[in-house]
C-alpha cells in the first residue's frame, strides 16, 4: 500500500452519510428476495416441469431486460430517487399479484411484470452512488454497495427456507414488505433529485457516446459469458441440489453462505485487487467463477458444493466491484443511469438466456451443464484481456482510470 493511500476504515469513513442510507435501503430490499431464489422450486411443486419453469423465470428476465435501459433512462432523466421509489412500489405490488396467479400464461405475464417493476431501481442506485462519491471512492463504495447487498443475500435464503415450510405465499408477501420498506427508506432519506436539462437525457446522444467506447464493449462481451455462470446460483443450482436428495434448507443454507463470505471478506479484499490493473483483476475473478461452477460436476456432497461455492464467491468477490468502479468511471456523468442501464442489460439477457437454457442442460446432462459454466467462464477471461488498439486503463490505486 503507498503511504498516501488510506486505509480500508479511513475509506468507508469518508463515504457521504446518503450513500450508508442507499446501503441501507439496498440491505432491506436484498433481505427480502425470497421469490426469485425458489421461484424455480415453487412452480415445479404446485405441478409445472422443469421446462415450465425455465419459461417463467425467462419471462422475469424479459421484464428485467427492459427495465434496464428504461430505468437507466429513467435515472438520467425523471430522477435517481423517483426513479427507486416507482421500481419499489410498483414491484411490491407485481409481487402480490404473482402469487396468486393459477394459470401458466398469466405466471408468465405477471412474472415479467415483477421483472420490469422490481428490478427498474438498478441503475439508479448505481448512478446515484456515483454521483455521491468522487472517482477515487468508487471501488470502496461500490464494494459497501455489495457488501450491502449480499448481507441480505446472506440472511435472507435463510429466512425464506424457513418461511418456505409455512408455506410459499409467504415468500411472496415478505418479499412485497422490504420492497416497501426500501421505498419508504429512499422516499424520507435519500437526497431529492437535480433537475437535468432535457438534452442531455436523450438515449440516441448516449447510445453515440457508448457505441465509440470500446472499453465499454470489452466489458459488455466478458460480463454477458460470465453472466450465464452466475444466474445459475439463483436458478438451476437449487434444482441440482434437491436432486441429490438435500433439503430446500441446505440449498438456502450454501447460498446464504456465498451472502456471508462477501460481507465478511469482499471490502478487505478489494484493498489487494485496486493494487493490480483492472482488465488482470476481472480476468482472474470470472476464471475463478466458472472454475467454482465446473466443479458442481463432481460435487455430490454438501462439503463439495460447499468447496465449489467457496471457489464461485472467490471469482465474484475480485471481480464485480472492480467492474462497476470501472463502468462508473467511463460513463459521462449525464450518462451515468444508461452506462449502467446498458450494462445491467447483459446481465438481462443471461436472466432470459440462462435459466431455460441451464434447466434444459441441466435435466439432459448436469456434467456438460457444468462443465460449460467453466468454459464460459474461461472465455469471459480472454475476452477482457484481449489487448485493445486503445487500450482500457486499468484503475490506478486511487481508483482513477
Amino acid at each position: 500500500m503507498k503511504p498516501n493511500e488510506p486505509t480500508l476504515i479511513a475509506g468507508l469513513r469518508a463515504l457521504p452519510s446518503a450513500a450508508w442510507i442507499l446501503f441501507f435501503g439496498m440491505f432491506l430490499n436484498k433481505f427480502g428476495a425470497f421469490v426469485l431464489p425458489f421461484l424455480a422450486l415453487y412452480l415445479t411443486r404446485i405441478g409445472y416441469t422443469l421446462a415450465d419453469a425455465g419459461l417463467a423465470i425467462g419471462a422475469y428476465g424479459v421484464g428485467n431486460l427492459i427495465a434496464s435501459l428504461l430505468g437507466g433512462h429513467l435515472a438520467d432523466s425523471l430522477g435517481r430517487r423517483k426513479t427507486i421509489l416507482l421500481s419499489t412500489f410498483s414491484g411490491a405490488a407485481a409481487m402480490l399479484l404473482l402469487s396468486q396467479a393459477n394459470n401458466l400464461p398469466l405466471i408468465i405475464a405477471l412474472s415479467a411484470l415483477t421483472g420490469l417493476t422490481s428490478e427498474l431501481y438498478r441503475p439508479a442506485c448505481s448512478a446515484l452512488l456515483s454521483d455521491l462519491v468522487s472517482s477515487d471512492q468508487r471501488v470502496t463504495a461500490f464494494a459497501a454497495y455489495r457488501m450491502s447487498f449480499n448481507a441480505g443475500w446472506a440472511f435472507g435464503p435463510a429466512t425464506a427456507g424457513f418461511l418456505v415450510t409455512k408455506g410459499f405465499f409467504w415468500l411472496f408477501v415478505g418479499d412485497a414488505a422490504t420492497t416497501v420498506l426500501f421505498g419508504l427508506v429512499a422516499l424520507f432519506a435519500l437526497p431529492r433529485d437535480v433537475p437535468v436539462p432535457r438534452k442531455e437525457t436523450a438515449w440516441g446522444d448516449a447510445l453515440g457516446v457508448i457505441r465509440q467506447d470500446r472499453k465499454f464493449h470489452q466489458v459488455l462481451l466478458s460480463s454477458f459469458a460470465v453472466a450465464f455462470v452466475v444466474l445459475q446460483m439463483s436458478t438451476t443450482f437449487g434444482v441440482y441440489v434437491k436432486s441429490l436428495g438435500f433439503s430446500l434448507a441446505t440449498y438456502g443454507a450454501i447460498i446464504s453462505m456465498n451472502g456471508a463470505m462477501v460481507v465478511l471478506f469482499e471490502l478487505p479484499l478489494t484493498t489487494i485487487t485496486r493494487r493490480f490493473p483492472t482488465r488482470r483483476v476481472l480476468a482472474v475473478g470470472y476464471a475463478l467463477i466458472g472454475l467454482g461452477f465446473a466443479m458442481n460436476a463432481f460435487a455430490h456432497t454438501v462439503s463439495a458444493l460447499a468447496g465449489c461455492m467457496i471457489i464461485f464467491t472467490l471469482g465474484e468477490m475480485i471481480a464485480m466491484p472492480v467492474a462497476s468502479a470501472y463502468i462508473s468511471n467511463l460513463a459521462p456523468a449525464h450518462m451515468r443511469g444508461r452506462y449502467m442501464g446498458v450494462f445491467g442489460l447483459n446481465w438481462a439477457l443471461g436472466l432470459i438466456i440462462a435459466p431455460a437454457l441451464g434447466m434444459r442442460l441441466l435435466a439432459w446432462n448436469p456434467v456438460v451443464m457444468w462443465l460449460g459454466c467453466g468454459a464460459l467462464g474461461v472465455l469471459a477471461a480472454v475476452i477482457i484481456s484481449m489487448q485493445l488498439r486503445v487500450q482500457a486503463p486499468a484503475l490506478t490505486t486511487d481508483g482513477h482510470r
